[in-house]
């Protein structure tokens, strides 16, 4: 059984997923399970069909490469996992790797993430097909199969563009500040909708063309306690997010100001139409400083990313995993008989 479902924009995922295989055991083991080898059979035979660019498998530990190889047949296979040793030995049998240390995120937002990494490493072309094993359903069993075409708007960023971002904002802050966007656009907060702005990099020069709207929540706090990468940090973030303004980020992941106004001219820039003030200020300041805004349109919870004026990625938000439930169903009682 199986359920299809389309998320269009940036990436357009056809989600299969194979409903409660049986699994005898863990992805952790060193030894391929009957479960993982129907997936993994499924995934190539699917990768050939549509004749994907790659076959991407998220796993959670080691497993016998070789195997892996040689079942992928001509197709590519790119590894993708939290840490290092998880991708032991992978390299050595002929595999792509790619390690996202994302322990903590959710699934989907790991695949958004190994999909951006793999284009700006080139491992992946920006308009590649890719199909995607991954564990949707129970950690540490791989149970769903998605087909994902990376979008148009990706398939205009390349490698370069990527890399020009980093000169300015070390991609590991961006992707810190990418993550936490993505979290806030799908899931709001308290059940509404949440738009905001984050500013990243080039601090003073965005700090003399903003003002304070009024208190700013982070004031007093040390540096080690405004950091990104502090998850009690993130959360906080996240409330914040509800009041008017900009979050103003260091290169080094650190919340410098937050609930500023953006205050840098608009005269130069040019937007799509229907963006609305929050995109324009984003616009006009990633214009005129060299700092990279990133926005969470509140209407639909999109993510868009600008540098020099421009929007330079576009991400919409997975939704949450949908789950299946067993049908409950009561049938009829026989008429009674008088």
């Amino acid at each position: 059984m199986y359920a299809c479902r389309s998320d269009a924009n940036v990436l357009r995922c056809l989600d299969l997923r194979l409903i409660r295989l049986p699994c005898r055991d863990a992805v952790k083991q060193q030894k391929i399970s009957k479960q993982f080898a129907t997936i993994y059979g499924l995934g190539v035979k699917l990768s050939s069909a549509t004749e994907a660019d790659a076959l991407l498998v998220m796993l959670e530990g080691p497993t016998e490469w070789n195997k892996l190889k040689k079942g992928a047949r001509n197709e590519k296979i790119l590894v993708v996992a939290d840490l290092e040793e998880e991708l032991e030995g992978a390299q050595e049998a002929g595999l792509a790797t790619l390690v996202l240390d994302m322990e903590d995120a959710p699934v989907f937002e790991k695949l958004t993430q190994a999909l951006l990494a793999a284009v700006a490493e080139e491992i992946l072309e920006p308009g590649a097909d890719v199909i995607a094993l991954y564990s949707g359903f129970e950690a540490g069993k791989i149970d769903s199969i998605s087909y994902i075409r990376l979008d148009e708007r990706l398939g205009r960023l390349t490698a370069r563009d990527l890399r020009k971002l980093e000169t300015s904002v070390p991609l590991e802050t961006l992707k810190m500040v990418v993550d936490l966007a993505v979290d806030i656009g799908r899931e709001g907060r308290e059940g509404k909708p949440v738009g905001t702005m984050f500013v990243v990099g080039d601090t003073r020069r965005v700090l003399e063309n903003s003002h304070p709207a009024g208190f700013d929540p982070v004031r007093g706090y040390s540096r080690n306690e405004r950091t990104l990468g502090d998850a009690r940090t993130r959360e906080a973030i996240k409330e914040i997010a509800q009041l008017d303004g900009a979050i103003v980020v260091a290169a080094d992941g650190t919340v410098e100001k937050t609930c500023q106004l953006i205050d840098a001219p608009h005269a130069s820039v040019t937007l799509s139409k229907g963006l609305g003030s929050r995109h324009w200020a984003a616009a006009a300041i990633s214009k005129s400083t060299k700092s990279v805004a990133v926005v969470v349109s509140e209407s639909n919870g999109t993510v868009r990313l600008f540098q020099n004026g421009e929007v330079m990625l576009r991400i919409e938000p997975f939704r949450r995993a949908m789950k299946w439930k067993e049908f409950d169903f009561e049938p009829p009682h026989p008429p009674s008989v008088d």
